[in-house]
């Protein structure tokens, strides 16, 4: 059985991450959606808080498995025998980043990353700006997958 490992802070989890996620369960059997505590992030919500918004969005789905994890992303991925990580990339920044960290990965525990380019229709969507618009009472719903369609 495959098991893919999507971390991130996911605050809020956007559906660019959706659309991540989607894509990767035609590749593999099961995903798990590591939400992790940044200690470097300003976190409104709570992992737990930010888990059960996820868990909403693939009610239906078993193949989808959401947890709140802390420490290193490779820690929690050997802890729950992920066979990969799963990461989607926007631009060249990210590119960059997330290839150190698939190396590192893969030294630390042999397992391999496989990165996903962002559709076009999502690579400008990001978390942090999501929240920017948030701040300043904008509606960001757009920007957020919607339960309901998901779980039909």
């Amino acid at each position: 059985m495959t098991t893919g490992i999507f971390t991130g802070s996911f605050n809020p989890f956007t559906i660019g991450h959706d659309a991540i996620v989607k894509r990767a369960l035609r590749m593999m059997d099961r995903i798990i959606i590591g939400v992790g505590t940044n200690r470097q992030k300003n976190n409104e919500l709570s992992a737990d808080e930010r888990v059960n918004q996820i868990n909403k969005v693939y009610t239906n789905n078993q193949r989808v498995e959401v947890k709140a994890y802390s420490g290193l992303s490779v820690d929690f991925a050997i802890a729950e025998q992920a066979t990969c990580f799963v990461k989607g990339v926007r631009s060249v920044k990210d590119f960059e980043y997330e290839r150190e960290q698939a190396e590192l990965n893969r030294r630390l525990s042999g397992i391999d990353t496989i990165l996903l380019i962002a559709e076009p229709e999502y690579s400008g969507i990001s978390s942090s700006l999501v929240r920017e618009l948030m701040s300043f009472g904008r509606d960001v719903s757009e920007f957020l997958p919607n339960p309901k369609i998901n779980n039909e």
